[in-house]
């Protein structure tokens, strides 16, 4: 049975095994990310061209660390294990990992002792990031060791009749200056695998696989009128023709004017089959007096369902629902026992009922959102469309940390509204991933005209990031930031006070809610 041109990413915990599957899909190879507990059928099932075993935060001799097959290696597939992949390297082949008396976390220099595959191309004294508090102290059966740093005797191990390497560093980290080299070297040069993952072969591919899998079939679509849905309803066009319908769902809790412009950029510009449905007042409804964000998302989730099967049973037959559910979505939702728990329920991954009477087409559910900007560019959407930022599924009501009310939402919207108008006029729109208003539930005292006002509070939140996984605040200048707030303040009844958030991801998720 031929190689999988795939790389497996076992997790064992690691805040950067995403990273780790962004810089392989970075060099066009595919890599798919499992728990420690896949299986070794499932991993023969997989059959991929290389195996990374992650960093994590255990020690490999606590009681309760996660463990793996010591059969992997048996497997015939080259393997990389980083940091807590190495220990656990080291610990299945007669080694002995200890507590370090000097841990080790932040930038080091290795001493290349050995040539190694795994190090082609690195020069001496190379900068890697540590982070680890063990340490390997006795060097395993049929391995050498490759290199060193002050404080780590053993730096990077190898087996080269094996293929199988081990680094104490993290590559996939910026801070390690030939990361991306090592990393290659495992793609290419031990794996053997070819750069294929592109958005033109990706293109080609979804759209026979759509094909099939839909035959005849009608399709609805969940446009929501963000890039993901727009990039899926673009591709399912191309690969179903007229088969497909879209649906676009005014639920309220949308951007100021945003489900009219939708409309109108669609009809302009495509000749989609595109249904209109305002459900505002239904979902407003069933959100009244609800507090809780996985509340919240659960409500929505439902009612987006219900009414795209109320939708669909007016078509006649339809079978498939397509979402624009993203691999970040998933991996943030669905918690790898014994590692991670669930940050929040993203709507498209954890808000619909156990039962549904439509099947779900999830085109982008393995991609990261500038793979799917890839796809748009290549699939031919406007470019200024494709730059749009993110919106969350509920929308707005993950932006109001209270209670959802028409006029919280209408506050909501002309301040949000304004503060984008802002980034245009500033020109600094496209050097943000990610940037909106929150209306917090707090009313502070203010003066406006001599007279004491009383009323709410409205947070800025803008972010750089490059998948959604990690992310910084944005650095404003301070005008631009005395601009937006004099302007919302000025501009909008019932805010009296705007904060900026400069928060990081992690340890802060980007939305609030």
């Amino acid at each position: 049975m031929p190689k999988n041109n795939s790389i497996l990413i076992l997790d064992f915990g690691s805040q950067y095994t995403q990273l780790i599957a962004r810089r392989i899909r970075e060099a066009n190879v595919y890599s798919e990310i499992h728990s420690h507990e896949y299986t070794l059928e499932s991993i023969a099932e997989f059959n991929p061209a290389g195996i990374i075993l992650s960093g994590g935060p255990m020690s490999v001799y606590d009681e309760d660390a996660p463990q793996i097959n010591s059969e992997i290696f048996n497997l015939g597939i080259p393997i990389l294990g980083l940091c807590y992949g190495l220990q656990l390297i080291a610990n299945n082949f007669n080694s002995k990992v200890e507590p370090a008396s000097d841990r080790e976390y932040g930038k080091a220099n290795i001493k290349i002792t050995s040539d190694t595959k795994i190090l082609s191309g690195i020069n001496n004294n190379s900068v890697v990031w540590m982070s680890h508090g063990d340490l390997i102290t006795k060097v395993p059966n049929s391995f050498e060791v490759n290199a060193t740093t002050e404080n780590t005797p053993i730096c990077v191990l190898s087996n080269e009749e094996k293929k199988i390497y081990g680094l104490q560093f993290h590559p996939e980290v910026a801070h390690t200056k030939d990361g991306k080299v090592i990393i290659n070297n495992f793609l290419f040069d031990i794996c053997n695998v070819t750069a294929d993952w592109t958005p033109s072969n990706f293109v080609k591919s979804s759209i026979a696989k759509i094909q099939e899998e839909v035959g005849s079939e009608k399709v609805i679509c969940a446009l929501s009128g963000g890039v993901d849905s727009s990039v899926a309803a673009i591709l399912l066009h191309e690969a179903i023709g007229d088969k497909l319908v879209c649906i676009h769902i005014d639920s309220g809790m949308m951007r100021k004017n945003e489900s009219a412009n939708i409309i109108k950029m669609f009809e302009d510009n495509y000749s989609l089959n595109l249904i209109f449905v305002d459900a505002s007042e239904k979902f407003i409804s069933r959100l009244e007096g609800v507090t809780d964000p996985e509340k919240k998302r659960k409500i929505i989730g439902n009612t987006f369902i219900d009414v795209f099967e109320e939708e669909s049973k007016k078509l006649g037959d339809v079978k498939y629902l397509v979402q624009g559910t993203l691999y970040p979505d998933v991996i943030e939702s669905v918690p790898v026992k014994g590692q991670s728990a669930t940050i929040k329920t993203h709507h498209n991954v954890g808000g619909l009922p156990d039962k549904m009477n439509l099947n779900l087409i999830e085109p982008f559910r393995e991609l990261f959102k500038d793979e799917v900007r890839a796809i748009g560019y290549e699939l031919g959407l406007p470019q200024d469309f494709i730059k749009r930022h993110p919106f969350p599924g509920p929308g707005l009501a993950v932006r109001i940390i209270s209670d959802i009310t028409k006029e919280k939402l209408v506050m909501l919207q002309e301040a949000d509204q304004i503060f984008i108008d802002e980034l245009y006029n500033y020109k600094i729109y496209d050097d943000i991933w990610q940037a909106f208003a929150v209306l917090l539930p707090i009313q502070t005292v203010g003066v406006m005209g001599d007279a004491r006002t009383y009323e709410n509070v409205l947070a800025l939140r803008a972010v750089t990031s490059v998948d959604g996984m990690t992310a910084d605040w944005f650095p404003f200048s301070p005008e631009v930031l005395e601009s937006a707030s004099n302007k919302i303040i000025r501009n909008v009844p019932g805010i009296n006070r705007v904060v900026y958030d400069i928060s990081s991801k992690p340890p802060s998720t980007i939305e609030w809610e």
